[in-house]
């Protein structure tokens, strides 16, 4: 059995592990409030662009989307992986990671580049594969102006032919213990896919509608790959608030654990320590 001193020590770290996990459960608890409140208030703004969009490029003949939609042979693919900047989150990297890592695998014989939002996923493909590039400091001020400009970088990068398919994989905010892998097509736009007929109804459009449409296809894009990565924050902070109160729990159960232990020791101790008094006295006797 380890000795007393041994056994205080372990206890003295282990509650010392509790404290950072309760506190950083803490803190994941209340920014998560601040961004679940965020994606829950900009999801029916995307939605019904997107709705707008559909409703309007339906009623539209021939190929309205221009270089938006224009499909062309996929020879190089770019898959934008969206994680974190920090770990002790559970699996919230690493499934992304996975994911990424398969949706590159379904393109054999293909150029497949990577487009980091994250530290954890550009350490993960930075050796391996290609990094073209890495934007983990749009966490630090999150703001739809700063993720408008890669989504432009993005948009570019296709328009020019430099891509012929970008792909988004990220972690999709259900609840603080629920994260759902995504992997979206950002470009080219894929076409409606509606049992429902469509109609523009009887509206007069100014400008046209053709112009309507190449407006609003940018700035869909870039609410979509806002609303990606105000997904995969509000879920960060869901994952750790969930790995670290598992963590607590189980540093609670060591600790008890420990100290049982410690007590078992200390008794067997003392009760050695009367035996040898004990004995001492009986051979005195003796």
């Amino acid at each position: 059995m380890a000795n007393l001193k041994e056994i205080r020590n372990r206890i003295t770290s282990v509650q010392s592990t509790m404290q950072i996990t309760s506190a950083m459960k803490m803190v994941s608890a209340a920014k998560l409030k601040k961004a679940q409140d965020a994606i829950t208030a900009m999801r029916p703004y995307a939605e019904k662009l997107t709705e707008l969009l559909q409703s309007v490029s339906a009623t539209l003949e021939g190929d309205a989307g221009g270089q938006f939609t224009a499909q062309r042979e996929v020879n190089k693919v770019l898959v934008v992986v969206i994680t974190s900047n920090r770990g002790l989150c559970g699996a919230f990297n690493s499934n992304v990671i996975k994911q990424s890592k398969i949706v590159a695998d379904s393109y054999a014989g293909k150029q497949v580049d990577f487009f980091a939002i994250g530290k954890k996923g550009n350490d993960a493909f930075r050796k391996a594969n290609t990094v073209i590039e890495n934007k983990s400091e749009v966490f630090d001020n999150l703001t739809f102006d700063n993720v408008a400009e890669i989504a432009e970088v993005l948009t570019k990068k296709f328009t020019s032919g430099e891509y012929d398919k970008i792909e988004i994989v990220y972690n999709q905010f259900k609840n603080a213990a629920t994260q759902i892998v995504q992997t979206e097509q950002f470009l080219p736009l894929a076409p409606v896919k509606s049992d429902k007929p469509v109609s523009a109804g009887d509206y007069i459009f100014e400008p046209s509608k053709e112009e309507i449409v190449l407006t609003l296809i940018p700035k869909s894009l870039k609410t979509q790959l806002y609303k990606s990565i105000r997904d995969s924050f509000a879920s960060e902070h869901g994952a750790r608030m969930t790995a670290m109160h598992k963590a607590t729990d189980n540093a609670t159960e060591l600790r008890n654990q420990l100290k049982l232990t410690y007590n078992k020791a200390r008794q067997a101790a003392i009760t050695n320590e009367i035996l040898e008094i004990v004995g001492g006295a009986e051979a005195l006797k003796g």
